[in-house]
């Protein structure tokens, strides 16, 4: 214990025991640290390896991302904001789990629950793409040792393991498919015996076979002549706590180290398969899914394959409940997205914005996208050996409810099985694989957005939205800038807007999960779409970790107060033939602060004047709010596709289409999210490496910190060549732990025709303290034009200053006062902790007779440990310890007390101190 004294080191006469000047918990203390405080929390157990990102709660208020210890029993965080010192509560928490303090999903039923229990479920396709095919399957597993390659981005080694699924008696090179599991569980088996590092697991424990939970799909796929192969991706599981990007890199680079070995085993054999795969694997005609950090891990392997030339044909990916934390775009290689509407895990269903953010990111975009939403879905069940009675190794349920009453409770009638989970996605995942490898178009109406199923999916609804390669699609309007003058008109309104407001926000302030004094540091262009204290019920606009102030997906917000309201989108003249287009389609969704249930009318109107409307409602239930009772992360906003097929479009000229009129003919008032307006045609168009687009990296630097005043620090973010039209990114400081010293920056960077190179300086605030190296990143994030290539920039800002002595010195006291102080003084102020700790050893003063040191409970042997510390800027303090005031006169006695160690500070002088007691009876 340490009580701080602003000048002299005499105590007082008498006092009581101060307060500690941190705060501090039975299990979490908060330290001040160079430009704030540092949140440490210990656990009685490591946390568990989940795909979110670990958060830490300050009396119910999510403060920040944590950063987990390699054992994963301590979890800390640095945040700016001094309110921590007050804080009486601290919690390990993940996004998208209800508040402290409020039940778990055990409000009412949601308005619309009755509703989607009983919804439509579209028309089968006449076949089912998980349907065993007329190949037999034999599997195998290759295992090249748990420690066989070094992963960059990762800093350690990692296994090299697969399950292979092969088409018996298939001919010739086959389409390779990869599957990537998420983070979960690393080992298992000797839980009382921990080891001491996570990787490759210790004593009795055995490897949790994440990487054999995938048979459902690997077998449909391989049934029908795919080669499939399954990886194991434990190493990077233990170890991604520290990596800069949560592990996405190092994901991508064991990707495609697999395919570098597929590479040998099918040219000229070798390994554990001899001459086996010798012109039986097509390398230029490859898929990717990965499932959770996994499905972050392909979409980065994708983008880092055309970085280096392409060398693999990688054509399709399928990121499943993935994790977006840092707004990558994959353009060029066809996607889909699938979002489990029950995800306990990555709750906020991020990864729909892998769809939102690669759009529009690439002009004339050959690749088809699509995201496929499942109701009643979890995260972990779509891996058997995550599911409980499947697994090898414990396992559970996600989502945490148990009642009856919530849309995702394990109990409800809408909620699917694990075999009916598992059946889902083998029919998507096999389906959108030989769609989009094998060119079956048959295929094409489970990804198109017409609603059409699989019959194995069941009972399960699934929506799908798609966009359609840009030869098949002719965009009118995209919802995402203001309406021309003279659009809206009548009793409607029409306001851009991006992202969520926290209810306690000032105006105008988007939800930043930043720690608090940096909210607000970035703003939409556009006002906020919602006000919701719970982000995770938005996908679109929940902001991602490592690139918080990207501006997220701006939609029209449509509001009216009668049913005289109009918005007009007048089609240019030299787009008005769409005979060739066999639909019109745009997402909405309906605004959760309005009508549960709401209607519009579309109208198309040709160049004679004559128009056809048709109802919203009749097209589908876009306008229908989602299921859930606004907790637990439900309902999702989530934009939905209306598709008016051109066949319904009867009486009209599809040569000279003029106009397009959103109507509010069909309720009094309502309010609705509307996006991406454009006809299209189902098309499989072309995927591939994007070898042409411009490769955007950002420099890593460094620099000493100097003495005084604010220099620049210049990173450089360049481009591979020159482009012929303009290309953007935005670029913003990352990192959390550098406090003041660290300037904070967020743009958006524009290259002109023929730039290849642009400036982004971050201020570094000099000073003389000596304190730790800052490390920081410069992250890139959402590109347009371009491909994301080195895109975490690494910065690092050198302490040049030396290291304070620290004196330790003897005290006295009378009996009375209780506590004795001995003082220690640092030569210069720091940026660091200082701390002084040792052992107390008796003189003619005896311990618990006539001393105790402070953290003694009573127990034996008697505590004789003490600390004290130096806050960051303080030179001056004490190490206290307790006296024992026993009314017996007696002469004056004296005990020691050694310092043992010393941190952040070098010990000058003795490193023994006499504390001398004085009778006062």
């Amino acid at each position: 214990m340490v009580a701080l004294l602003g000048s002299g080191l005499t105590a007082p006469a008498a006092f009581a025991a101060p307060p500690p000047p941190v705060a501090q918990g039975k299990n979490w203390i908060t330290e001040p640290v160079a430009g704030g405080y540092r949140i440490t929390l210990r656990l009685d157990a490591p946390a568990p390896l989940r795909d979110a990102l670990p958060l830490l709660s300050v009396d119910g208020e999510t403060i920040g991302v944590a950063r987990q210890s390699a054992d994963r029993r301590t979890v800390s965080l640095i945040t700016k904001d001094p309110s921590v010192l007050r804080a009486r509560d601290v919690r390990l928490v993940w996004s998208g789990e209800p508040a402290e303090g409020r039940k778990r999903s055990r409000e009412g039923a949601g308005p619309t629950d009755s509703y989607w229990l009983k919804a439509l479920r579209g028309p089968a396709l006449a076949e089912d793409p998980a349907t065993p095919g007329r190949y037999q399957v034999a599997t195998s597993e290759y295992n090249l040792g748990d420690e066989a390659v070094y992963l960059p981005g990762l800093g350690h080694k990692s296994e090299v393991r697969g399950k292979v699924y092969t088409p018996r008696g298939a001919f010739g090179p086959r389409p390779l498919v990869v599957f990537l599991h998420g983070r979960h569980q690393v080992c298992y088996g000797d839980e009382d015996n921990p080891s001491e590092v996570p990787w490759p697991c210790g004593g009795k424990s055995k490897a949790v076979p994440s990487y054999r939970g995938y048979d459902g799909p690997a077998q449909a796929l391989a049934s029908h002549g795919y080669q499939v192969v399954s990886i194991s991706a434990n190493a990077i599981n233990g170890w991604d706590s520290d990596a800069f990007d949560a592990g996405a890199q190092a994901r991508a680079e064991l990707v495609l180290h697999h395919l570098d070995l597929w590479r040998k085993w099918s040219t000229i054999g070798g390994g554990p398969f001899g001459s086996q795969y010798v012109g039986k694997v097509d390398l230029g005609n490859v898929g990717l899914m990965g499932h959770s950090r996994g499905g972050e891990g392909v979409a980065r392997a994708a983008v880092l394959n055309t970085d280096r030339g392409g060398r693999y044909g990688i054509r399709a990916v399928l990121p499943l409940a993935p994790t977006d934390f840092a707004r990558a775009t994959v353009p060029g290689v066809a996607m889909s997205v699938l979002l489990p509407y029950c995800d306990g895990d990555v709750s906020d269903l991020q990864g729909q914005k892998f769809y939102d953010d690669t759009r529009y990111s690439v002009t004339g975009d050959s690749a088809p996208r699509s995201t496929v939403t499942v109701l009643g879905a979890n995260h972990n069940f779509f891996n058997t050996e995550w599911t409980p009675g499947q697994s090898v190794a414990p396992s559970n349920d996600d989502w945490w409810g148990e009642e009856k009453t919530s849309p995702c409770g394990a109990k409800y009638a809408g909620r699917l099985t694990a075999k009916e989970q598992q059946a889902v996605g083998a029919a998507y995942i096999a389906g959108f694989f030989r769609l989009q490898l094998g060119h079956e178009a048959k295929f094409l109406p489970l990804f198109d957005g017409s609603d059409t199923r699989a019959t194995s999916a069941g009972r399960a609804v699934v929506r799908v939205v798609a966009q359609a390669p840009a030869g098949d699609r002719r965009d009118v309007f995209r919802f995402d800038q203001a309406l021309p003058a003279g659009a809206v008109s009548g009793s409607a309104k029409a306001a851009v807007c991006a992202g969520v407001r926290v209810p306690q926000a000032p105006a105008g302030v988007v939800r930043s999960r930043r720690p608090a004094a940096d909210r607000g540091a970035g703003r939409q262009a556009a006002g906020p779409c919602v006000t919701n204290d719970d982000s995770s019920q938005s996908p679109h606009w929940v902001e991602a970790w490592f690139a918080a102030r990207t501006p997220t997906t701006a939609v029209t917000k449509l509001t009216w107060t009668g049913k005289s309201g109009v918005v007009r989108i007048v089609v240019p003249a030299a787009q008005r033939d769409v005979r060739r287009y066999s639909a019109l389609t745009f997402r909405a969704a309906p605004d959760p602060t309005s009508a549960a249930r709401t209607d519009l009318s579309m109208r198309v109107v040709d160049g004679r004047g004559r128009a056809v409307s048709v109802p919203v409602s009749s097209l589908g239930d876009a306008l229908v709010r989602l299921p859930g009772a606004n907790d637990s992360g439900l309902p999702k906003n989530l934009l939905r596709t209306v598709r008016i097929p051109a066949a319904s479009l009867k009486g009209i000229d599809l040569r000279d289409v003029r106009a397009i009129e959103l109507r509010t003919d069909r309720a009094s008032s309502g309010s609705v999210f509307v996006s991406d307006l454009a006809f299209s045609r189902p098309g499989l168009g072309w995927s591939g490496p994007a070898r042409l687009l411009p490769r955007l990296s950002a420099s890593d630097v460094k620099t000493q910190e100097g003495n005084s005043g604010v220099k620049n620090l210049d990173f450089w973010v360049s481009m591979s060549r020159p482009s012929i039209r303009p290309v953007t990114v935005y670029a913003e400081t990352s990192g959390g732990e550098f406090g003041d010293v660290i300037g904070d920056v967020a743009r958006q960077l524009v290259f002109k025709p023929g730039q290849t190179r642009q400036k982004v300086t971050v201020p570094i605030k000099a000073n003389t303290r000596d304190g730790d190296d800052l490390p920081f990143n410069l992250v890139l994030s959402a590109p347009r034009d371009g491909l994301l290539a080195d895109s975490f920039g690494s910065g690092l800002v050198l302490d040049d200053d030396p290291t304070p002595t620290v004196s330790f010195g003897s005290a006295s006291v009378v009996e009375k006062n209780g506590f004795i102080e001995f003082p220690i003084r640092l030569s210069a102020p720091s940026d660091r902790y200082v701390s002084v700790s040792g052992l107390l050893k008796d003189g003619t003063a005896v311990i618990r007779k006539d001393y105790r040191s402070v953290y003694d409970d009573g127990s034996n042997p008697a505590d004789r440990a003490f600390d004290g510390y130096l806050e960051p800027g303080q030179t001056t303090g004490v190490v206290q310890v307790q006296v024992v005031d026993d009314k017996v006169k007696e002469p004056t006695e004296t005990f020691t007390a050694t310092a043992t160690t010393v941190d952040g500070a070098t010990l000058t002088g003795p490193k023994t101190a006499t504390g001398t007691i004085r009778d006062n009876d």
